[in-house]
């Protein structure tokens, strides 16, 4: 096998542990061995630990990944020429891959540089995104972008055993509406700060 094979194959075996670590992870809980994460993927541990020395590792990636995925999303939002439309875009996209689903390991992990700056990009569309559709008059006035990141962590919990496919959507449904302006009711205490959100993770740079 050439090098643009081996490389290939390299890049093959890695996407199988990425996509096998997201789902032991957040179907088994953070705690899972690795062992379970060589065997959903196919590959042998020594394949794992080549690419991942350690589980920090294999979270720092997979939150970097999450994080570029919002950011595509935001990006893909703005490019709707609707505001609402454009929102509700980068809003059903993130649910749909359960942007939030990492959330957990918060606090438990070192955040590197990488990661503060596909975050704080990430929040930078966003805070467009969201702007956009405010001072359009379709998202309520009071709804800020933190809000609306901690709602999609909210639809990224795992359902629970036996819940049918569509409750998710209609859940959704009802909380995009739930956004839209005027908004009926006042919501109550102040809004969460970026420094409360930040914290959750470390201290930031």
């Amino acid at each position: 096998m050439g090098t643009r094979g081996r490389q290939a194959e390299a890049a093959r075996n890695d996407l199988r542990l990425l996509q096998a670590a997201h789902k032991v992870f957040t179907t088994q809980g953070f705690d899972a061995p690795v062992s379970a994460i060589a065997k959903q993927a196919g590959v042998g541990m020594g394949s794992l630990y080549r690419r991942y020395r350690t589980k920090e590792e294999l979270f720092q990636r997979l939150c970097l990944i999450a994080m570029e995925r919002v950011a595509e999303a935001a990006e893909a939002g703005l490019a709707e020429p609707d505001p609402w439309a454009g929102l509700e875009l980068y809003v059903r996209t993130c649910v749909g891959f359960r942007s939030g689903a990492l959330a957990p390991v918060a606090g438990a992990i070192e955040v590197t540089d990488e990661m503060w700056r596909t975050s704080r990009r990430a929040t930078e569309l966003a805070d467009r995104l969201i702007t956009r559709a405010r001072e359009a008059g379709v998202l309520r006035s009071d709804v800020t972008t933190l809000d609306v990141s901690l709602l999609m962590e909210q639809f990224s919990r795992p359902a629970p055993d036996g819940e049918q496919p569509h409750v998710k959507e209609r859940l959704l449904a009802i909380t995009l509406d739930g956004l839209r302006a005027p908004g009926v009711t006042e919501l109550p205490g102040d809004p969460p700060s970026a420094e409360w959100y930040e914290g959750r993770w470390g201290q930031a740079p």
